[in-house]
């Protein structure tokens, strides 16, 4: 579904991602994980198209999202929960929701795609009217969430959702993007919570320095030596 191929990405002459390649299959759950600075946020955003590549070529079903502007990814299926959620926070919870279904075939559907995040997310329903900026942080993860899935993707990027959240709402978060996976939604994910994030991921990438320096299935990972030390904090 998204193919990744040799992505370059850089900061003036600073190079942040260095010829990354990855991909995503079709309702697939992938991770990409590694530690600060090695260039997940920025290889994301380059997915999302929110930072332009220097070089290499990003494909959605076939077709170059490097060949349209990055306001047309989200027709080809793409959506983006950003990290440190991005919600506009004087708008109701019911608002920021129905901003997130501004596509014409999402907004065909709005109705019926509100009902369906509303079962994902019960307390989003118990607070549709509630301003968003005064929702607990676990709570405001969710609507950021939520309010991607109304765009109805093919495809949802997720950019570091539990920085900042306390455990007991991680293992909740997690169980979620488990479950809207296993609606057909296929998830990209970059996440600091490397335990977490192998747990229920199908795939697992890890970027250093802004290379892909392993990659494969999250159990042949964690039999690593150099991952158990560098990232399960184990010997």
């Amino acid at each position: 579904m998204l193919e990744v191929r040799d992505l370059r990405v850089s900061y003036g002459a600073a190079p942040a991602v260095a010829g990354a390649s990855l991909d995503v299959e079709a309702g697939g759950l992938v991770v990409v994980v590694g530690p600060n600075g090695a260039g997940k946020t920025t290889l994301i955003n380059a997915i999302a198209g929110l930072h332009r590549p220097d070089a290499g070529t990003l494909r959605i079903a076939g077709a170059s999202l490097l060949d349209m502007p990055a306001h047309r990814y989200c027709d080809h299926g793409v959506a983006l929960v950003p990290e440190g959620r991005r919600l506009f926070t004087g708008l109701s919870v019911r608002e920021n929701l129905e901003l997130g279904g501004y596509r014409a075939a999402a907004r065909a559907v709005r109705v019926r795609t509100m009902e369906e995040v509303c079962t994902i997310f019960p307390v989003l329903k118990e607070r549709l009217a509630a301003q968003a900026g005064t929702l607990s942080g676990g709570q405001q993860q969710m609507l950021a969430i939520a309010r991607a899935l109304m765009a109805r993707p093919k495809l949802l990027l997720l950019d570091e959702p539990s920085l900042g959240l306390a455990p007991a709402i991680v293992l909740e978060l997690f169980r979620v993007i488990r479950e809207v996976n296993a609606g057909g939604v296929a998830v990209l994910l970059v996440e600091q919570n490397v335990a977490a994030a192998l747990d229920i991921a199908r795939r697992a990438y890890v970027l250093e320095e802004g290379r892909i320096v392993a990659e494969g299935e999250p159990r042949e990972l964690t039999s690593q030596p150099h991952i158990q030390r560098a990232y399960l904090g184990l010997n």
